[in-house]
């Protein structure tokens, strides 16, 4: 008993201690500003952050959606153009459908491949196909 009485004593001196240090330390300074500029600093700060974080999350957000997209279109995907309406339907219903996208832009056509001999397109989109309708008119002037 007289053990933990000493402890006890022990350990009200010692958190005396530091609450007599904590009280003589100087307050500290958290910022270079004072009153007035303080007040405007702090409301600067925070209108920019209520007007720039939405902003960057929102495009981080669409970044992060079209991957697949992307993804879909550097591999050739046949599929590519589904993908991106997949793409867009995740971002209507909150990002539920962006798994599936991702897997489906990762997956190799097999079916694609059994029907046509490839499991890659080489081309995707109107400027492509509108080259691709200006080369085969170019070849069919070309026969005649």
């Amino acid at each position: 008993m007289a053990i933990s009485l000493r402890r006890s004593a022990s350990v009200v001196l010692r958190l005396s201690v530091l609450a007599a240090w904590l009280m003589a330390t100087p307050a500290a300074e958290a910022s270079f500003f004072e009153g007035e500029a303080l007040d405007k600093m702090a409301e600067v700060v925070s209108w920019g952050v209520i007007i720039f974080v939405p902003i960057l999350a929102i495009w981080l957000f669409w970044l992060i959606h079209v991957m697949p997209e992307k993804i879909a279109e550097k591999r050739g995907h046949p599929q590519a153009p589904a993908i991106k309406a997949l793409c867009l339907l995740s971002l209507a219903f909150g990002g539920l459908l962006w798994p599936l996208a991702w897997l489906w832009a990762y997956t190799k056509p097999v079916l694609h491949q059994l029907a046509y001999g490839t499991d890659r397109v080489d081309h995707h989109g109107p400027e492509t196909a509108a080259a691709a309708e200006r080369e085969t008119a170019g070849e069919q002037g070309a026969k005649t």
